[in-house]
Parts: C-alpha cells; sequence; structure tokens
C-alpha cells in the first residue's frame, strides 16, 4: 500500500529512542523526509545516519528540550529552514514520574504540565499556519492508553494526557475544512526503555522480579503480550498518510485490546 508520504516532511518529536524512533523509521521508510528531535545530539546524529543509510530518506537532527519553548521554536525553524514547509507533526515526549496525588509536588505538576501539553500546544501553533496555507497536514499526538482508561499510580499521565485528547478533537473540529486531520494514537505496554523502566519502578517498590511486573501486565492483555515498538509505527504512519483523510479527531488505541471501554 502506498501511503503517499514520499513528498512529505513529518516533525517526529523525541525521536531518538522508543516510540517516536518507531514512527520516524516507518515514516521514512515510507519515504518521507523527517526531522527528529530530543536532548541528545550525538544520539541523535547516530539515529539519523541509521535512518538515512537504511531508508535512503532525508534526515535532520537538531536537540530540543520540548519543555522549553524557545527550544521548540528553534527545532521548528531549523526543520523549515531545511525542507521548506513541515507537513506532517508527531508530537511525543517521555512519560511524567509515577506516584499517587499526594506524592506529587507543585513542581512535578508544572513539569509534567509543560512536557505533556504545553510542548503539543506550540509544536501545533508553529506548524499550523503552514498546513492551513497548504491546505494538508496531519497533526498526531503519542499520548497512553492512560487517556482512555487511568492507569494505578500515574495520576500526572492520566490527568494531562486527558487534556491532550481534549485539545485535539477540538482542533480536529476547527481545522478540518483546511485538509488537516488531527488524531491521538494510544500506546499500550510496549517493549520500549519507559516501560522497562516502570517495570523496574514497580519491581523495587514491591520486591518482585521485572518479569514478573511484566508477566502481569501480560495477563491484563487480551493478546497475552507486550506490543513491538514497529507495530506502533506502522499504524502511526497510516493514520498521518494519504490513506486516512477522513479520519481525526479520534483516539486510536495500539495497546493489544487493554482498554476496556467500547470506545
Amino acid at each position: 500500500m502506498d501511503l503517499g508520504l514520499s513528498d512529505k516532511v513529518a516533525f517526529v518529536a523525541a525521536a531518538s529512542q522508543g516510540l517516536g524512533r518507531a514512527v520516524a523509521d516507518e515514516l521514512a521508510a515510507e519515504g518521507a523526509s523527517l526531522v527528529i528531535c530530543s536532548r541528545d545530539q550525538k544520539k541523535l546524529d547516530h539515529v539519523a545516519q541509521e535512518i538515512e543509510s537504511k531508508t535512503g530518506s532525508r534526515v535532520a537532527a537538531i536537540a530540543a528540550n520540548l519543555s522549553v519553548a524557545k527550544d521548540i521554536e528553534h527545532a521548528i525553524a531549523h526543520g523549515i529552514e531545511r525542507f521548506g514547509k513541515i507537513d506532517i507533526l508527531v508530537t511525543n515526549n517521555g512519560g511524567p514520574p509515577t506516584g499517587k496525588f499526594d506524592s506529587l509536588s507543585p513542581e512535578s505538576w508544572d513539569e509534567a504540565y509543560r512536557g505533556l501539553l504545553t510542548s503539543v500546544l506550540e509544536m501545533t501553533r508553529l506548524v499550523l499556519p503552514g498546513m492551513k496555507e497548504r491546505h494538508w497536514g496531519r497533526i498526531l499526538n503519542v499520548t497512553s492508553i492512560a487517556a482512555k482508561q487511568p492507569v494505578e499510580n500515574l495520576m500526572l499521565s492520566n490527568s494531562l494526557r486527558a487534556a491532550v485528547t481534549g485539545f485535539a478533537k477540538t482542533l480536529a473540529d476547527e481545522v478540518a475544512g483546511f485538509g488537516i486531520t488531527v488524531n491521538n494514537i494510544l500506546p499500550g505496554y510496549t517493549l520500549t526503555e519507559r516501560v522497562e523502566e516502570l517495570a523496574k519502578l514497580i519491581s523495587e517498590k514491591e520486591g518482585v522480579s521485572v518479569t514478573g511486573v511484566k508477566k502481569r501486565w501480560e495477563t491484563q492483555i487480551p493478546m497475552r503480550r507486550l506490543g513491538r515498538p514497529e507495530e506502533f509505527g506502522a499504524v502511526a504512519a497510516f493514520l498521518v498518510s494519504e490513506r486516512a483523510s477522513y479520519i481525526t479527531g479520534g483516539s486510536i488505541a495500539v495497546d493489544g485490546g487493554w482498554i476496556k471501554s467500547l470506545v
């Protein structure tokens, strides 16, 4: 299936590893040019070289802290200067700390707010005018299954992912007439560095093995296994493609059936 991405430019946030890297890999394989960012320039440069070598797609790598508005502005400007446009925006960032409400300080909430919500707003604000001008655009927010079904001990993620969902649905209605789609993609338990970190934290807290924590998650998933990053990347690539031009305002889970709700 030709996804119609060979002439598109995609900005993929937090793409040096994990789900962001999986999305970047898939979009490059489909022929899109990439702008990728994360905090570690050296690691980004290595990822960019790997993707270019494997796919032949052009990749611009720029270090950015997505909690800092000036960094976001610099990264977006770098991408537009390099390629002349950004057709696709994939917002993504590392998950906030775990913890229940009583354990979270005002500073923790502020940092999570800037990382999970403000970063999405700023990235969107910067790419949207060009998308409107060209009457084509794709905005895809990487959120979490927590946006539909709260996960125990993830107070920050549960709260702020839901805020992104509300923003995306409202924006989708506002920009649909410009040929722009806005969707959320909800990863479940996937074999990434973030999930390994969560498993380790739970292991230390409860005195069980990391393997035992993962097996517990697997029993909650109808497919009885954790997801693979490339499975997530494939769904993301479809949602930002020409083929998905009539899908907007949605929150699509890639979770092996973990979410129990009907919608």
